[in-house]
């Protein structure tokens, strides 16, 4: 089974994601001037309702029988990085599939499977690819939905590459695309997704988990707003290495290890930790493409997290703000933007794929 990178430009477009239980949807038109406005967007959880009586609501709201672009969330797949098989493009998927063997967590019989190239291969060096590797159980289940729906499924995303969409349109809209950009995105309690993009291509990705209650924390409690960070109290930058091979850089492995739980303050601190270490592991591996800056995204908290994350890293961070990129956003119950927001970036995606 292949993924079907490419998709096709549309006025009216329908995405959705279907995980854990929970069904996350948007319909968007576009308009004159080139901009998506949301037409239809929602979070519908299955709770104790069969599948039957499940699909039952969905076809209520009007949703049977369409186009879908379907995007997969971090939970349902592994994101893995490795060195470019010095094969033939067409030879490709094979040569990766052999060479993560050992990397995914189910066997490798059992896996859906598809490449892209790391960054926009402008840069001199050996060259990597990331490998999108997913249990064919967890594909089964996505299209098992949309065929009880009567859906079209041309394409399958993921979450990493349409929220390099958002970010490349953003970085775009104010003449810095060429730029190395980072984005921080938070749409559930559990994980931050942080990418760096640039040339509108995916160059680094790496997956932070988060304390439980994160979004409910009060992050900068007990802490002194006017201080400097205090770089000395973290584990140095060098200690850090990422670990691909066993896939923590799409696990949202905590690299801070052995560090003392102290409560909400201990733990809210590590992750600014990882979030520093990644940016400065990007410096360190990319120093000649230093980063544009930081954009962070966690709903209604979003100004507050920016403000916080630029208090305790020294640097200057912004809140990502879609609503002018895609009108009636605005209107959208804020719990739904914040689950649904990923999948906006998946109407961007117009192109095709090239490795």
């Amino acid at each position: 089974m292949r993924w079907p990178w490419k998709s096709k430009a549309s006025s009216d477009q329908f995405i959705a994601s279907w995980s854990a239980n929970t069904f996350a949807y948007l319909r968007a038109r576009i308009n004159a001037d080139g901009f998506y406005v949301i037409q239809q967007m929602g979070v519908e959880r299955q709770g104790e309702d069969n599948m039957e009586d499940f699909v039952r609501r969905l076809q209520g709201l009007g949703l049977k029988g369409l186009v879908a672009r379907v995007m997969l969330r971090p939970e349902q797949y592994q994101l893995l990085q490795i060195d470019t098989p010095l094969v033939s493009p067409e030879e490709l998927r094979s040569a990766a599939r052999y060479q993560i063997r050992d990397m995914v967590n189910v066997h490798i019989d059992d896996i859906t499977l598809d490449v892209m190239q790391v960054g926009d291969g402008q840069q001199k060096g050996p060259q990597h690819m990331f490998v999108v590797a997913a249990n064919n159980q967890v594909v089964r289940e996505v299209l098992d939905l949309g065929d009880a729906l009567h859906w079209t499924v041309p394409v399958i995303d993921i979450q990493e590459t349409a929220q390099r969409n958002l970010q490349s349109a953003l970085a775009k809209q104010e003449g810095r695309l060429d730029r190395a950009d980072a984005t921080l995105l938070i749409s559930d309690d559990r994980q931050a997704v942080l990418t760096i993009s640039a040339n509108e291509e995916l160059f680094f990705t790496r997956r932070l988990d988060l304390p439980q209650g994160f979004l409910s924390m009060s992050w900068g409690a007990g802490a002194d707003a006017d201080a400097s960070p205090a770089p000395d109290a973290f584990t140095p930058v060098d200690e850090y290495v990422p670990d691909y091979a066993v896939g923590g850089v799409s696990q949202g492995a905590d690299y801070s290890a052995g560090a003392v739980d102290h409560g909400d303050t201990d733990r809210v601190q590590r992750f600014v930790v990882e979030v520093q270490r990644s940016l400065d592991l990007w410096d360190r591996t990319w120093s000649s493409m230093p980063l544009s800056g930081l954009r962070v995204y966690a709903g209604e908290r979003s100004a507050e997290l920016a403000s916080w994350l630029g208090r305790e890293m020294g640097q200057t961070v912004s809140a990502m703000d879609l609503q002018a990129q895609f009108p009636g956003l605005q209107e959208v119950p804020v719990a739904d933007q914040l689950y649904c927001l990923p999948l906006l970036g998946v109407l961007l995606r117009t192109e095709t794929r090239k490795l």
